[in-house]
């Protein structure tokens, strides 16, 4: 079976093209580095079958990022194969130059120009443009289905030599600033004598005036989030979610009326409560998990996601990271396992282990139930600001974090962040429903093969002794031995009851199951968010949290404690066992301590008042600062020359 290659430069519609010609469903997205790794299939072109091989985005011969190698090492294993370069038509200048590349070593490439932009006012000469390279050359778009028509009519002429009559005979001699400067040069002149009408600047918009403004970009992207989270959490996600959740109810009832006839109390406890609730109670919060996917896509596929990673390139630069640590981090929104895999994209190995690190503090969509249930309990419509200042909590500490490992153990090298300005474009509604049917369907796979077996398990050690005797809920259970001996070790957090503790066990296998487990051992409704919400209130529930400042602290403490077993065993692949080892230790003592920070300050609120908190940490913080200034004062002080420069290394000698 003969292979093609698709190689082109990161964002130029090789994974469009590639799930256009194989009708695969592939994730595409606006930035570099959403393909890391190449993607094989078969499809036909006429009578013939060919293996498609979607490479990672490259913009060279030479790698520099891991995904990089990976593309480069796959193309030159593959030198005999056909490669289809795929270039974008309001970036030829930056693409052509992996194409002179491609031609110089030799490779037999077939040129596709994708139409991203179809009311472009360039127009290119193919016939001027083939001739001059000598290679096969065709106007596609990526989306449409005469693609695949043009490849057939064209994909068997092979091996045509391409001239580069621009070339000297002695570039191979040059120097490698030398010979990309004469790529440029010819590159410009294919692009003066093949197409005409060029824009300057592609992809800019009147728009980036404010979305890119450095005093209005950042509070533009947080009250965008705000929206998206209100939308979600609230107002939109909360109708459909408790629609939902009484239609579940309504079906399951038949059904347990039915076991419930047989006597058996063990047997109705256990559909009641382990089949059914748990299924019921993850099923309920589906609605919010879409809409989160759903906005998240709609700001990938406009073009704004790119802009965002722009303006906080400057901030990751600091803490050893580029902008493009930005999408792993916002990913972590949807699923930390996934933006774990996409830390892959990095620069080099510190970074990537860094940024791995990282997106575990990001609050995932298995922890909105947990905001939901708890937070609404005790701060009603208030909670849309708690929910906001989690998920900000999250970017902050990761970021924190990273910083510390960038100063000590895991330092990074200075990297330059190519980045490409995507132009705003209408949203698709087919590829907003293909990402929200992928993601979607990854959430349900889940529930039914990990999250309802993970109930039934820890029914079963909620409700059997050591000797296996059912205890139901008056009983000592395995579960409730266990966390009895953990639980004291909480205690300051303000949550050390042994139940609470359970849950937190049963959120390391998947944090979904937090709130299944608060109905179980609190014995309400599984199947009603409003019931298990107003049990965390009462002092008799085993699930209990005595004041506003215990439900903060252990919030929080989900936000941040260790990840699910999905993305510990992510984490081990993508960066090995000890770092894997190091971030669980590291994320449990974030997690306590940030606990411990939140539960004494807001406890200290309620009794003192908040306003008097206030005023001493802020004397708090003041007395911080001025004793780094004094810091910073004294060390220029003893270099024994006033230049102001002593906090990089002083070239002066005494």
């Amino acid at each position: 079976m003969r292979k093609l290659l698709l190689v082109g430069n990161a964002n130029c519609g090789k994974t469009t093209l590639f799930n256009c010609l194989t009708h695969s469903d592939e994730h595409v997205g606006n930035w570099h580095g959403v393909t890391v790794e190449e993607k094989e299939k078969e499809f036909l072109l006429g009578d013939e079958k060919f293996l498609l091989v979607d490479i990672p985005g490259i913009y060279s011969l030479t790698p520099f990022s891991f995904e990089e190698k990976v593309a480069v090492q796959k193309i030159k294993e593959n030198h005999n194969e056909k490669i289809l370069n795929l270039c974008d038509k309001n970036n030829l200048r930056r693409n052509l130059f992996l194409t002179l590349c491609l031609l110089e070593d030799g490779f037999d490439v077939t040129i596709l120009i994708n139409n991203i932009d179809k009311k472009s006012n360039k127009k290119i000469d193919l016939n001027k443009f083939s001739k001059l390279l000598n290679v096969d050359i065709f106007e596609i778009d990526a989306k449409g289905k005469e693609t695949s028509n043009i490849l057939k009519k064209n994909i068997k002429n092979r091996f045509r030599k391409a001239i580069l009559p621009y070339f000297n005979s002695n570039f191979l001699q040059k120097s490698v600033k030398e010979q990309c400067k004469i790529r440029y040069l010819f590159v410009d002149f294919l692009l003066k004598n093949c197409v005409f009408e060029l824009k300057n600047v592609y992809g800019k918009s009147k728009i980036d005036n404010f979305v890119l403004n450095k005093y209005l970009a950042f509070p533009i992207f947080f009250l965008i989030m705000l929206a998206v989270f209100f939308l979600t959490f609230f107002s939109v996600g909360s109708f459909l979610s408790d629609a939902l959740t009484s239609a579940l109810s309504y079906l399951s009832k038949p059904i347990l009326k039915l076991i419930e006839s047989f006597g058996v109390t063990w047997l109705y406890d256990f559909f009641r409560v382990a089949v059914f609730g748990g299924a019921n109670v993850v099923l309920s919060f589906f609605p919010q998990v879409v809409l989160l996917f759903f906005f998240l896509s709609l700001l990938e596929e406009s073009g704004y996601m790119a802009r965002v990673a722009f303006v906080f390139d400057d901030l990751f630069e600091k803490i050893g990271l580029s902008g493009k640590g930005v999408y792993s981090l916002l990913m972590g929104f949807g699923c930390a396992t996934s933006a774990i895999m996409t830390a892959r994209s990095m620069d080099d190995k510190n970074a990537k282990i860094k940024t791995a690190l990282a997106c575990p503090y990001m609050s995932c969509s298995a922890k909105i139930p947990i905001y939901v249930v708890v937070g609404g309990a005790f701060f009603g419509a208030k909670n849309v600001f708690v929910i906001c200042g989690l998920y900000f909590l999250g970017v902050i500490v990761s970021i924190f974090v990273t910083s510390v490992l960038d100063r000590t153990v895991l330092k990074s090298e200075s990297k330059n962040f190519l980045l490409e300005f995507p132009p705003y474009r209408m949203v698709s509604a087919k590829k907003v429903f293909q990402i929200l049917w992928k993601n979607s369907k990854d959430f349900l796979i889940k529930i039914g093969s990990i999250m309802i077996s993970m109930n039934v398990i820890i029914w079963t050690l909620s409700s059997f002794s050591f000797g296996f005797r059912y205890v139901g809920e008056n009983g000592q259970s395995i579960l409730q031995s266990l966390s009895k001996i953990v639980a004291p070790i909480f205690v300051p957090l303000g949550f050390g009851r042994w139940a609470i503790v359970s849950t937190l066990l049963s959120g390391v296998v998947a944090k979904e199951l937090l709130v299944s487990s608060i109905a179980m051992f609190n014995n309400v409704d599984i199947n009603s968010k409003n019931l298990i919400s107003k049990s965390i209130l009462l002092s008799s529930s085993a699930v209990f949290f005595p004041s506003k400042a215990s439900v903060l602290s252990f919030l929080v403490f989900c936000l941040l404690y260790t990840p699910c077993i999905s993305s510990v065993a992510m984490l081990s692949k993508e960066v090995g066992k000890k770092w894997t080892f190091f971030a669980i230790l590291i994320q449990f003592f974030v997690a306590y301590m940030m606990s411990f920070v939140v539960y004494n300050i807001c406890f200290a609120a309620e009794i003192f008042g908040v306003l008097k908190v206030c005023l001493v940490l802020i004397f708090l913080l003041l007395f911080c600062v001025s004793m780094w200034a004094t810091a910073r004062f004294l060390k220029r002080k003893k270099c024994g020359f006033n230049c102001g420069e002593c906090d990089k290394k002083c070239s002066r000698k005494k």
